[in-house]
């Protein structure tokens, strides 16, 4: 192939990413990319924990309307001295007792503490989820970026590998005509040492892809040792957004609606405020209803067997005459037998039951919700700055965006006036080079200004497609790389 061929191949952006055709399944498309990013990413991962732990929080909240119910027991042996309070006697005992008690209560009025309390979680959930995207939109900017950072390598290497074949066919060229005594051995020499020069380029430009490669994997939260290989689209099939479309004050109205952090701040403010009013309604007083169920068992607890019959004593009455006569009156006593009163008898006998209004009135708590209420104001105030800094940031990078989305596009096009400049210029050098009109030092120049100039094009051409893809990322049009 001539270099005039080679010259026309690289000026052909399509040729620099040729389609792979039946292969291209196996390589790794953007949107590819971004899919496994978003499944394996730490960040994302941690962020969809928090909004997790943000539901769990407004499940626990809601469950707070719902009655309290708790059963108890207490089982255990008391010994001691009793006092009779009849003989006023002491006596000692030892007993083994049980108690059973079942409690219930629930909040009938609390200056809606508890619902404020269960919005406030609802919408600090909603936020965690807000921010669950942001995390994810933020990869997938990052990701894009590397991903055009593996491109604009494999483009580098591309135009290195091509500016490498362009010495080594002009030195076989040279070798020849020096072969046939119609140039220098300096000449040759020259142009050896410029292919040696091309080929370190080309080296490094291919580590340079690995490196990028690397990034990407680490972005995607992929294994570094996994074999990769990208899809690389023809740059000029990349869509891009036309910059009258693209207006900064239009973005930025935009933005303000589709951003996920501008909805995860609104939703922070908001959460603040239903948190500011349930601290101020648990300064006020809390009416609950309480009821409760209760039984009792001891041992020993004494009770006559009447299933036996029994035994009658005689004891003498004093303190009793008989007009008329001396007689003695004598009364029957009848002794039972005693047995321990059964277990569940005793929990029936015993069995009580509660119903009330509890009302549970702050006075003193050493300031602890006062300082809390103080404190959700302040939390609020602190969003709603936070809300503004970012609206404000948003803004700035909106318009930082379009201005280097301005001045890229101003340097391609400058760049493709300077290759066509350059490639004019080289050609022009290499027939007067082989006339022998020109010497090879003076050819080498204008070819390594062809090759940064093509280098420089690459670049900014990837640079402006980068800047667009911010801009529509804030616009909420998402990133993508193929029509």
């Amino acid at each position: 192939m001539s270099i005039q061929k080679l010259l026309l191949l690289f000026l052909s952006l399509s040729s620099l990413f040729p389609p792979v055709a039946g292969h291209a399944q196996d390589k790794w498309d953007l949107r590819r990319c971004v899919d496994y990013a978003v499944a394996n990413n730490i960040s994302v991962k941690q962020a969809d924990v928090q909004a997790r732990l943000s539901k769990l929080t407004l499940e626990q909240s809601q469950w707070n309307q719902i009655p309290i119910l708790s059963l108890g027991t207490q089982f255990g042996v008391k010994s001691g001295n009793t006092q009779n309070p009849n003989t006023y006697t002491l006596s000692t005992q030892t007993y083994t007792l049980n108690n059973w008690q079942l409690q219930s209560s629930v909040t009938a009025f609390n200056f809606s503490s508890i619902r404020k309390a269960i919005e406030a979680s609802r919408y600090s959930w909603q936020a965690a989820l807000a921010n669950s995207e942001k995390t994810k939109n933020d990869i997938t900017l990052n990701v894009a970026n590397a991903y055009l950072s593996v491109l604009l390598a494999i483009g580098t290497s591309q135009a290195a590998e091509l500016q490498l074949h362009l010495s080594q066919n002009q030195l076989a060229l040279t070798r020849k005509q020096v072969n046939a005594g119609a140039l220098p051995e300096l000449n040759a020499a020259e142009l050896e040492s410029q292919v040696a020069q091309d080929s370190a380029t080309y080296v490094s430009t291919k580590g340079t892809i690995q490196l990028d490669i690397l990034t990407l994997k680490a972005y995607m939260g992929l294994d570094a040792a996994t074999p990769f290989d990208v899809y690389t689209p023809p740059v000029e099939d990349i869509p891009v957004e036309s910059l009258a479309d693209l207006q900064p004050d239009a973005v930025y109205a935009m933005a303000l609606v589709h951003q996920p952090l501008q909805k995860m701040d609104s939703l922070n403010i908001v959460s603040a405020r239903m948190n500011r009013d349930a601290s101020k309604g648990a300064m006020y007083p809390t009416f609950s209803i309480v009821g409760s169920l209760g039984a009792s068992w001891i041992s020993p607890f004494p009770e006559n067997d009447l299933s036996k019959p029994p035994s009658i004593t005689t004891d003498t009455l004093y303190n009793f005459r008989q007009v008329g006569s001396n007689g003695v009156f004598v009364e029957d006593v009848p002794t039972y037998t005693t047995k321990n009163k059964p277990y569940f008898s005793q929990l029936h006998q015993t069995f009580n039951q509660f119903i009330g209004i509890s009302v549970n009135i702050p006075i003193l708590n050493n300031r602890t919700l006062r300082t809390a209420y103080d404190k959700s104001k302040l939390n609020l105030l602190n969003l709603q700055l936070t809300r503004d800094q970012d609206n404000l940031t948003l803004k700035q990078n909106i318009y930082q965006a379009y201005t280097a989305a301005i001045s890229s596009l101003q340097k391609f096009e400058a760049n493709k006036i300077t290759v066509a400049a350059t490639q004019k210029s080289y050609d022009y050098a290499q027939k007067r080079y082989n006339i022998g009109m020109l010497n090879t030092v003076d050819l080498l120049t204008q070819q390594n200004n062809f090759f940064n100039a093509r280098i420089n094009l690459l670049n900014s051409q990837f640079d402006y497609v980068f800047k667009m893809k911010v801009l529509e990322f804030y616009k909420g049009l998402g990133v993508k790389l193929s029509k």
